[in-house]
């Protein structure tokens, strides 16, 4: 019979490069995946701002006048809550002749030092806070 001479197997040294090379991915890949949801948290927000201002023109042209009232809107709620929780939008300020509704993010964290809140009206002015250029950030 023959005997076996080598067994098989990882050793230590291999494993800790394994889990070396598994960190160094991860810290790259965490902070990527983190902007990527904060974007699509963002394109949420201006998706149903969006869809607020189209409402309202609808709105208007029936009514000859704004609301405030999100269920007029065809929202489920008022304030309407996002689907992933991020942004409470409402029409904060409605009258005959304008509107306005702002998205404000409930997460906190380090979103909140950059785009904190969305607001549109009735004219189209778009604006965010606390960097001003959240309307228009894709990266």
């Amino acid at each position: 019979m023959r005997l076996r001479k080598h067994m098989g197997g990882i050793t230590l040294i291999e494993l800790m490069i394994v889990v070396v090379v598994v960190s160094i991915l991860a810290a790259i890949a965490f902070p990527n995946y983190q902007e990527f949801s904060a974007r699509a948290k963002r394109n949420e927000a201006r998706a149903a701002l969006l869809q607020i201002k189209i409402n309202q023109e609808r709105f208007y042209l029936n009514n000859n006048t704004f609301t405030q009232d999100m269920t007029l809107l065809g929202f489920s709620a008022d304030p309407f809550t996002t689907d992933t929780g991020s942004y409470v939008i409402d029409v904060t300020a409605a009258s005959p002749s304008n509107f306005s509704a702002t998205a404000t993010y409930q997460l906190g964290g380090n979103e909140a030092t950059k785009c904190l809140t969305f607001t549109i009206d009735g004219r189209g002015a778009r604006t965010s806070g606390p960097e001003t250029n959240c309307w228009e950030r894709t990266r």
